[in-house]
């Protein structure tokens, strides 16, 4: 079974299509029959568009991870916490 070549498509061509539905007011399903894409791809290539436009989503991904493993340690500490604060009542008491 030979496999799908996978097509590859400049930065330019991919703007282009975008511009199709921000600026000219093409749906997605209308640019990607014109184009033959699919839809999902062209929201796809969108997104990556403005992600790229705001600078943000790179950035904002690393700190996310950053703060899920924070707030992992955090949650840890807590429970260790908890139950030394139980075991030295149960001394005491």
């Amino acid at each position: 079974m030979k496999k799908k070549k996978r097509r590859n498509y400049t930065k330019e061509f991919k703007e282009e299509a975008v511009k199709l539905i921000t600026d000219q007011g093409y749906s997605y399903a209308e640019a990607g029959r014109n184009l033959g894409l699919n839809p999902n791809l062209l929201s796809k290539w969108k997104r990556e568009i403005e992600g790229d436009e705001s600078g943000s989503t790179v950035p904002m991904q690393a700190e996310l991870k950053h703060l899920r493993k924070e707030n992992k340690r955090l949650k840890l500490e807590r429970e260790i916490l908890k139950k030394a604060a139980a075991f030295f009542a149960k001394e005491l008491g």
